[in-house]
Formats: structure tokens, sequence, C-alpha cells
């Protein structure tokens, strides 16, 4: 048994079954995939997968079982070597962070800038998807931590901490007639064709569940996962945005004009996450405090070794 067996059968669940991209990301052959597969099989002496011909098309009862160890196994083997570079390379190597767009446009930038003033030797990797993307990458191994918003406590692999809660914000052009006379309410709101973000994005479920409370059925004209989007649409008039509010700065955006909602919508949390399991080099747990300074690394260590399936908050 080599860890390049187990390598290959974890891609070939990972991958879908699909032996030509497991051997791209093993950096092998497809020939040589499988050869490695069966002969863990003959030696174990069960098959991990069921088969049509030559093809995989998922696994058996046996490999089900088998795949959590698999996983542990190739998990604790890079501890192994993550624990070791942190004696022999201290405060040297990679970090991969992956976010979500309006973390890492402006709730990352300070951290990030804080951190690599202290830790120059390490080197940064910024990663940019949906919170179901963030997650994705931290559980293939891809990314060191992530964050993104509540969604990412759906994912049993991973370890998540609250860091700080944020709401919306409504952003219109100047004389706009949202920013004259009554208070803003969904049923103002809901007047004007609407710009927000895609759906499974920045607390677009919050968005779509007040209006349905309200029996209110808005026109969203324009979607888009990326806040700065959102506001040029909202620039050529196209309709009224609704972003986080971390997104709007009155400094920087001299063509727009901004509402709080947080009366409106239901208060947002990000949440920063970690694969269970995974060995944090003493940088990462540095990095981490520097973006949320409630999470220690006494916190964050806490929360690791909380039993599965237990909610943590600070």
């Amino acid at each position: 048994m080599n860890f390049q067996q187990l390598r290959s059968v974890r891609e070939a669940v990972r991958r879908g079954f699909n032996l030509t991209e497991v051997a791209n990301a093993l950096h092998t052959s497809q020939p040589g995939v499988s050869r490695q597969i069966r002969e863990l099989e003959e030696e174990l002496g069960i098959d991990l997968f069921v088969r049509a011909g030559k093809r995989l098309t998922g696994l058996t009862e046996p490999g089900a079982q088998v795949l959590p160890i698999i996983e542990r196994l190739l998990t604790d083997a890079d501890n192994l070597r993550q624990s070791s570079r942190d004696f022999s390379e201290h405060g040297v190597g990679p970090l991969s962070i992956a976010a979500t767009h309006s973390q890492a446009r402006y709730a990352l930038p300070s951290a990030v800038k804080d951190f690599r003033e202290m830790f120059p030797q390490v080197t940064l990797s910024l990663h940019q998807g949906s919170p179901q993307q963030v997650a994705s990458m931290l559980i293939n191994g891809e990314a060191d931590i992530g964050i993104a918003t509540e969604s990412l406590t759906q994912y049993p692999q991973l370890v998540t901490l609250p860091c700080y809660t944020w709401s919306h914000a409504v952003v219109v052009p100047p004389n706009h007639p949202l920013l004259h006379g009554e208070a803003l309410t969904l049923q103002r709101l809901a007047q004007f064709p609407l710009i927000t973000y895609d759906e499974g994005y920045t607390g677009r479920s919050h968005i779509d569940d007040a209006f349905k409370r309200e029996g209110i059925k808005p026109s969203i004209v324009l979607t888009a996962m990326d806040a700065d989007v959102i506001k040029t649409y909202v620039e050529l008039g196209m309709g009224v945005g609704i972003v986080a509010a971390i997104a709007f700065d009155e400094d920087r955006d001299l063509n727009l004009r901004g509402l709080g909602a947080g009366h409106l919508f239901a208060v947002n949390m990000t949440r920063l996450a970690f694969r269970k399991g995974a060995f944090l080099r003493n940088y990462v747990y540095s990095f981490i405090e520097t973006f949320a300074p409630p999470l220690t690394r006494k916190v964050v260590e806490m929360a690791a070794g909380a039993e599965a399936g237990e909610q943590f908050d600070i």
C-alpha cells in the first residue's frame, strides 16, 4: 500500500470517477491510475468501485466504508509534512485563502496588508468564488482557510467560526426618488427595478426571504456576484442596487448615494472556515487573528477540538 494508490482512489471520487481528469490532477497516465486502484483493491481484497466495463461508475459499499479512512490517512500525511515545515521553515511557505468577492474586495485587504508586513516570506494566494465553491476548495485541500457567509456551516467537513455581522445597503443615483419623502420600506423599494446578487451570494437569501414574508414580488432585472458590477449598472440608471453595506463608500462611490437597509433584511454573518483535521501552521493562526481579532489561537484550537457536528460560537 502506498500514498499514490490512496490519492488515486480519493481523486477518482472527487473527479466524478473520470480517470482522465484523475490522471491530469495527479500528473500521471490513465493506465497508471487504473493500475494503482486495482493494486490497492487486490491488496485489500475488496472492490472499491462499481465498474461498467473499464469505466468507474461509483463506490461499492466497502469502498464507501474505506474512503473516510483513506481521506484521514492522506490528511494525516499532509499534516505531518506541514508540522515539520513549521519547525524547519518558520514563517516561510504558502497560504491559500478562498473567499467570496465581497470579502476579497472589501474585508480582506487591510488584513492581507498587515499580515504581509508581519510575514514577508509567506506567499499568499487568493481565490474567489461562491460560498459553495469556497467550501469545495477547502474540502479538496485547495485552500487553507475560507471566508464567506453562514452557508459554510452546511458542510460537516469544515470547522467554522463567526467573524463579524453585516447588513445590506440600497444604492441609487443622486436625486433618486428613494432619497426623498417617506422612510425606506420594502413596498417603496419594490416600485423600482432591482439589481442585486446572484442566488447563493452575499446574503441574497435574506433579501428574497424579506420580500416573500411581505407577499411582495420584486422586479429583479439584473443579478451579479460582484458588488462593483451591480453599482456600475445602477450608475447607468438601470435600477436600484442592493449590496453589502461594506461595498458602498461615499468617498469612493461619488456617483451613487447609499441608504441603510439593515431594518429591511436580516443581519448576515461572515464566517471563517478550515477543513476538519487539517494542520494549521503558526502563521495561519496569525492571519486568522489579524482578520478577526476575537479568533485567537486558543479560540481556533478550541473550535477545532470540538466534537463533530457541534456548533461553535464565541
